[in-house]
């Protein structure tokens, strides 16, 4: 056995099922013993590295199980950064195996030389290490793997080209040896008794309690449930936690942030109290005053805590049971006001809602794109979104429901990951639909060409259904929308006009399903056709850039800021003004038609 042929035997072991890679001759070596074990584990070509890593990212977001990467040396270790920072910042398993240049050679400024672990020392801080001898492994791979799990986190091996094709000898019962074991019991890490009841004696005091969660709530649904009925406390979601909890239950406030709702944002500005469950949402603006209300937090990770607001009480454990604990010592609200008027707020804010996406718009208004698809979303449905006006909607316009899954880059907020993190998805729920929201300066980056690896693999899927709904106002509009309230800068064509092409075209070029809607009465009809599709689709929606996102807590400043930017001849100024003020009406005369 090779070093090659044992570093996939040693991800068998581990039920290790897909790599996500891109070949190259420093990794031939690797690439061969695929070929010699059947292709098991699978190796899924994508069209870069970047995209190989954001798909590994997907498939561990979705799956809560490890996500694999390759890449050879050099520059296709240099592609894989990004993703891995998505996994880095988005506390994400990930385990990447980078080639490197023969060891005969290194220190020679040889070809595709670069030092990879300085390279990788930030991004894979946790653990990297490039192995010299066979017997370093298997415990430099089961390492990685265990690190990757137990932190959350991407780690890196780097293996020389050359050692790959040597003979595998095992770590002997020797000196300077190390040898090593499968599989990990994790624990379920249980609070403090004390911390609990400071805790309980916090919640109960409180007569306007807020929860916020996030990711780290997730397995603790019916948990957090009770606590926020028996406190009379509504629900705001961080971002990476929107598909934690569902959207119709009519307590939970929706997003929180700057992509967040009117319902959150009141909420945190009027509570007393404040819970928060595996969240580490980081834009302190967005929660209460720091001496307005009292705090606690419950997170796994004890490098997270207390660090985003002055909690009095911050305890480490995982947050079921942190919450079962919880749950015996906090005495019901029995004046619910507070609750009934979030209720209020919560079915007004979705009919506001309602309302700003059936706004005429020319010729398409983008939230119609989001209402029309969360009224039709299975309850099974995987959701991925880009970073930019695509995250604003999904955020605010999409109501989660059932076994829904939804994730975007979170923290990092790249552009691009929409479309691969659905293919991850689908590697690893080959039976679920997955949907992917993206922007069209997303699909000019990376979309297109990963469409390719669709039509490349969806065969093999259960479910054949991928669908990726491009928002086509060629325009990079989230950063247009930030020069104007941010900086009072107009528009600047030549960096955010995009050239117009047909992604429909595209698709269909490929023997995928193509649709393309211009005409907003349409948009139902052609979500209904992509999700009855025997086949991956596009679905190509000219959308008006001139929708503004506007946050439900925007200051008059951002306001004044991007009138003065519109005047001083933002091409696009009498479009803005006309749709600004139809879609913020909506907020101030609900119930009315518009």
């Amino acid at each position: 056995m090779l070093v090659a042929d044992y570093i996939l035997d040693r991800l068998r072991q581990w039920d290790v099922e897909h790599v996500f890679g891109y070949p190259g001759d420093g990794i031939n070596g690797i690439v061969g013993a695929f070929g010699r074990s059947d292709n098991e584990p699978q190796f899924i070509q994508a069209r870069h590295e970047e995209m190989s890593a954001f798909e590994a990212v997907g498939y561990a977001k979705f799956t809560g199980r490890l996500g694999v990467c390759m890449a050879t040396s050099g520059p296709g270790a240099v592609h894989l950064l990004n993703g891995l920072y998505d996994a880095k910042l988005d506390h994400v398993p990930v385990v990447a195996i980078v080639g490197q240049t023969a060891r005969t050679a290194m220190g020679g400024s040889y070809q595709q030389e670069i030092d990879l672990l300085s390279l990788y020392k930030d991004v894979a801080s946790d653990y990297v290490q490039m192995v010299t001898m066979p017997e370093q492994l298997p415990n430099v791979l089961d390492r990685a793997i265990r690190v990757a799990m137990a932190e959350r986190a991407p780690t890196a091996i780097i293996v020389p080209a050359d050692l790959q094709e040597m003979e595998y000898t095992p770590p002997a019962h020797a000196f300077k040896m190390v040898p090593s074991s499968l599989g990990t019991e994790w624990p379920e890490v249980k609070p403090d008794d004390g911390a609990i009841g400071r805790a309980a004696e916090v919640l109960n005091a409180g007569s306007k309690v807020a929860l916020l969660i996030g990711n780290g709530a997730r397995g603790a649904e019916r948990e957090v449930e009770q606590v926020a009925d028996l406190l009379g406390a509504g629900v705001a979601k961080a971002l990476l936690g929107k598909d934690v909890l569902s959207d119709e239950l009519p307590f939970v406030t929706g997003s929180i942030g700057l992509l967040g709702t009117r319902p959150s944002y009141e909420m945190m500005m009027e509570c007393d109290t404040l819970l928060t469950v595996g969240s580490s949402f980081p834009y302190s603006q967005f929660l209460p005053e720091y001496d307005q209300a009292r705090g606690v937090q419950i997170d796994i990770d004890a490098k997270q805590i207390g660090m985003r607001y002055p909690y009095e009480v911050n305890i480490v454990s995982d947050a079921a049971a942190a919450l079962r604990a919880l749950i015996p010592q906090l005495q019901r609200k029995q004046d619910r006001k507070w609750r009934e008027g979030i209720e209020s707020n919560v079915t007004q804010w979705w009919e506001t809602m309602q309302q700003e996406a059936m706004v005429d718009a020319n010729p398409i208004n983008p939230m119609r794109l989001f209402s029309e698809l969360s009224s039709r979303l299975p309850d099974d449905a995987i959701v991925s979104a880009d970073s930019g006006s695509a995250a604003n909607w999904y955020a605010r316009n999409l109501k989660f429901h059932g076994r829904m899954r939804g994730s975007l880059s979170g923290t990092l907020a790249t552009m691009g990951p929409a479309v691969p993190y659905a293919i991850g998805a689908k590697f690893g729920c080959p039976e679920r639909p997955a949907i992917a929201l993206a922007g069209d300066g997303a699909m000019q980056m990376n979309g297109l060409a990963e469409l390719i690896t669709i039509r490349r693999y969806w065969e093999e899927w259960a479910d054949p259904r991928l669908i990726v709904a491009v928002l086509h106002n060629d325009d990079l509009n989230q950063v247009t929308w930030e020069l104007r309230a941010m900086g009072g800068t107009p528009k600047f064509t030549e960096s955010q006009t995009l050239p117009d092409i047909s992604y429909s075209d595209f698709a269909e070029s490929i023997g995928l399903q193509g649709i393309y809607v211009d005409d907003p009465s349409r948009i139902g009809e052609a979500w209904e056709r992509a999700l009855a599709a025997n086949r991956p689709t596009v679905l190509d929606v000219r959308v008006d850039p001139d929708v503004p996102p506007i946050p439900p807590h925007a200051t008059f400043a951002q306001a004044k800021q991007s009138a003065e930017a519109m005047i001083k001849g933002d091409e696009d100024v009498l479009g803005v003004l006309k749709h600004g003020i139809k879609v913020k009406a909506q907020e101030f005369l609900p119930g009315r038609k518009k």
